[in-house]
Parts: C-alpha cells; sequence; structure tokens
C-alpha cells in the first residue's frame, strides 16, 4: 500500500504545535545540512546495489523522519521541569511492571506513553515474535558477546548521527563500558522467553531506552546553543535508530539478495518479525519496518542517502577511541583481562569486516589500528564461535534435544546479563559537555 509522505509530512511538522517547548524553534520546511542534495555526498556515495535501489518513495520517507522525534516519549520526557528526573523514571518503570493503574495520580503523557506501546500493530504475530526470540537465541547467547562492541563502534562513523552522544558527555572511558554493555543487555533481555509480553523485561527496557533517548533530545534542544538545527536537524531522529535495531535484518537481507534468493525462510521471517516488534516498541514509524528482504534494503539504503557523509574527529574520534578502550568484564580478574583482549580483538575486525567492507586505511583514519594479534583473536573466536553455534543449530533440530538445547542457551544469557550488570538506561544531564560552537572551539 502506497505510503501517504504528505501525511508523513504532516505529522513531523505538527510536533511544533503539540511540544512548543520542544520544537517551537525548529523550521520543519528547512532542510537540514545533514540531508545531502547529491547522492555522492551521502554515506553511500554515487551508487547503490542494483535490483534494491530506493524508490523515490522511500527517499521522501526517510528525508521526513529525518526530522521526527518520538512524540509520545518526549512528551513524558518533558515533565522534567515539572518532576524529579528519579520520579519520571521510578513512575515509567512501575507503569511496565504493574500496569498504569500502579501509578498514583499518573500524568496523562505517561499514561499516552504506556499506551503507544501497549497498542497492537495490525501486522503483528506474537507467535511469531517468540519464534524469532527463540532463533535469535544461539547467536545472542555466542556470537553477540564477542561482536557487539565492533556494532557500537559502527553506530559513531558519522558527525551528524553520532553528535548526541557526544553532547552527553557519557562516554569517556569511564563510561563507555556501562554503555556497550547497557546496549547488550537490552538486545540479549528482549530475546528471552515472554520478555516482549506485555510485563516482560524486555518491554521495560524498551521503554526505559526510548524514554533515554527522549531526555537526550530534550536537553539537547532545551540548552542554549547547544544543538543547531540547521546543521543537525532533530536529536536522534527516528532514522537515526534505524541501525541499531534492523542491522541484523538488513545483513540477512542483504546475504539473501546475493545468494539470488527473494524470500526468507520460516525461520528468517521470525527473526524479522522479531526485529521489527523489538523496533516498534521503541518507537520507530511502523512506515520504516519493511517485511521483505528487498524492503529492508531499500529503506536501509535510503538512509544511508540521505545521510551526508562526514567524519569530524572532535565528534565521533573520542567516542570510537573510548569505546576500543573501555574495559568490559566486571572485576579485573586474570581470566576476564584475557577475555577483554580476545573480545576486543575479535570485535575490531568485526566493525572493520561488517562496516568498513575491509578498508584498513579508513577505519585506521577513524581510530581503529588493526594489528597482527587482532587477526589471531579474530580467528581463534570465530573458531570458538562457529563451533558453538553450529552445535546448538543441529541440538535445536534434533526432536527432543531442543527444549534442552533452548534451556542452556537461556541459562548462558542469563549469566551474561549478569556479567553485564544492572543496565539503567539513563542521561544525566549534568554530565554534558558544552554547546556545539564551544566544543569546536575548545578542540
Amino acid at each position: 500500500m502506497p505510503i501517504d509522505i504528505a501525511a508523513v509530512r504532516a505529522r513531523v511538522a505538527a510536533q511544533k504545535t503539540a511540544l512548543p517547548a520542544l520544537y517551537g524553534d525548529v523550521d520543519f520546511d528547512a532542510v537540514p545540512e545533514r540531508i545531502p542534495q547529491d547522492p555522492a555526498d551521502s554515506v553511500a556515495g554515487a551508487g547503490t546495489p542494483p535490483g534494491v535501489a530506493p524508490t523515490q518513495e522511500d527517499l521522501d520517507l526517510v528525508r521526513a523522519y529525518t526530522l521526527m522525534g518520538d512524540r509520545t516519549a518526549d512528551a513524558y520526557a518533558a515533565l522534567m521541569g515539572t518532576y524529579p528526573f528519579r520520579k519520571l523514571i521510578d513512575m515509567l518503570v512501575t507503569a511496565c511492571e504493574r500496569g498504569i493503574e500502579a501509578v498514583p495520580d499518573a500524568p496523562p503523557e505517561l499514561k499516552a506513553f504506556i499506551a503507544d506501546m501497549e497498542r497492537i500493530p495490525d501486522w503483528l504475530d506474537m507467535d511469531l515474535v517468540r519464534e524469532g526470540a527463540r532463533a535469535d537465541l544461539n547467536a545472542t547467547a555466542n556470537l553477540s558477546p564477542y561482536a557487539i562492541r565492533g556494532a557500537f563502534v559502527a553506530t559513531f562513523m558519522n558527525t551528524y548521527s553520532a553528535l548526541p552522544m557526544a553532547l552527553t558527555g557519557t562516554l569517556g572511558n569511564e563510561t563507555a563500558a556501562k554503555r556497550v554493555n547497557e546496549t547488550a543487555t537490552f538486545f540479549a533481555t528482549t530475546v528471552l522467553p515472554g520478555a516482549l509480553e506485555r510485563h516482560g523485561a524486555g518491554f521495560k527496557a524498551a521503554a526505559m531506552v526510548r524514554l533515554m533517548h527522549s531526555m537526550v533530545r530534550f536537553n539537547a534542544l532545551r540548552r542554549a546553543g547547544a544543538w543547531d538545527q540547521k546543521v543537525y536537524g532533530v536529536p536522534i531522529p527516528q532514522v537515526d535508530q534505524m541501525p541499531a535495531g534492523l542491522i541484523s535484518i538488513f545483513l540477512l537481507s542483504y546475504r539473501l539478495l546475493a545468494e539470488g534468493r527473494t524470500s526468507f525462510t520460516p525461520t528468517e521471517r521470525a527473526q524479522v518479525e522479531l526485529s521489527r516488534y523489538r523496533c516498534f516498541l521503541l518507537g520507530l514509524p511502523e512506515d520504516l519496518l519493511a517485511d521483505t528482504p528487498q524492503g529492508v534494503v531499500r529503506i536501509m539504503n535510503a538512509r544511508s542517502l540521505c545521510l551526508r557523509k562526514g567524519f569530524d574527529d572532535d565528534i565521533c574520534g573520542p567516542l570510537v577511541r573510548a569505546t576500543l578502550a573501555a574495559y568490559l568484564p566486571p572485576d579485573q580478574s586474570l581470566a576476564n583481562r584475557i577475555h577483554n583482549t580476545i573480545e576486543r580483538g575479535f570485535a575490531k575486525i568485526f566493525f572493520l569486516r561488517q562496516f568498513m567492507v575491509g578498508d584498513v586505511e579508513k577505519a585506521r583514519a577513524m581510530g581503529v589500528e588493526i594489528t597482527a594479534a587482532d587477526k589471531a583473536c579474530f580467528a581463534l573466536v570465530a573458531l570458538l564461535v562457529t563451533a558453538r553455534t553450529g552445535f546448538y543449530r543441529v541440538a535445536m533440530a534434533v526432536p527432543g534435544v531442543r527444549g534442552w538445547a533452548e534451556q542452556s542457551l537461556v541459562k548462558r544469557i542469563r549469566k551474561l546479563l549478569v556479567r553485564y550488570g544492572h543496565a539503567e538506561f539513563t542521561s544525566d544531564v549534568s554530565k554534558y559537555k558544552p554547546a556545539v560552537g564551544e566544543m569546536k572551539a575548545a578542540a
């Protein structure tokens, strides 16, 4: 069904009147610098893969959502001027765990926030979501612990999309590990049995991540001189959540099309449904959640074509270096120090292969130095992960053994969650860095 682009643009523009405290000064008719007029100036460059080039509708849709925040969560975050920061967190946690009726005198904005997350989209098949979560147990338990750092670094490859994190000041060497572990916690939590049900831990985690993004948005827009919307648009627009939420099914779809296939297998379709519902709970518009390999690749390529390329080392460099330098394990035991070294080496090569297309010089320019030791770590982990995932893949295909295999993987993921530590999913304005202009002047 064709998308009504005019209606989408109207919803984007309506943020100005719905939330004047945040968006009153934003000109939604202006095209920010981050959206290139020439495809050659984009992250994607002048060319896109044949057969999956974005349509004009895809491009128009991404351009529109580049100026869309999260109207429902933003309204709740805007209550920071009325309620203490911790009170907003506590009310949201209570509403997620026990229902909105358990929150005394719940503000209308919280009621709307919870109602938006409780809404069941027409396309949702929860049985398929549950099957997708089961299918993702293997990779989450065995590959993700080694790949999460590399995937996290990939989110800082572009000045225009990385700036909100730079402004928060939450990725110094002391706090980078916390953010990486929080990201790992979110994705690991959402594949556990029952996690994405209404009162599940994944539902609550999605609400907390969504509020955290809105708090960053609120603080960036409200601080005088902190945000230049003529250059950057709005902080953490919906399209900037697509890479984290859709990267797994984008890589799956890309590989599938390269093999000459044009449709998902039943298991792959379940994994797609899991990703789509997880993104829905995070507030992504349903228009961006394609359900075919072609649609997934097109919309992700459209996002690349609508994002101006640029790597400002003053903004992106510290984020990349802090993330690579971070010590992720919970203590300094010898085993954990060895694990951190091996995991970091694997993550660097994973980043190079998946997000740099093997371009060592480009990676070096971003602060990612590849060594022979990194390559050895990658080979070692790849061998281990291949053996483990292969074993569980076979076990989960054998009747009578599948139940044991799933329980074993769930147990391993729960141990990983303990290792990752408690995730707060919060943004403290007192730690924010100076305004953009001040950052550049100080560099």
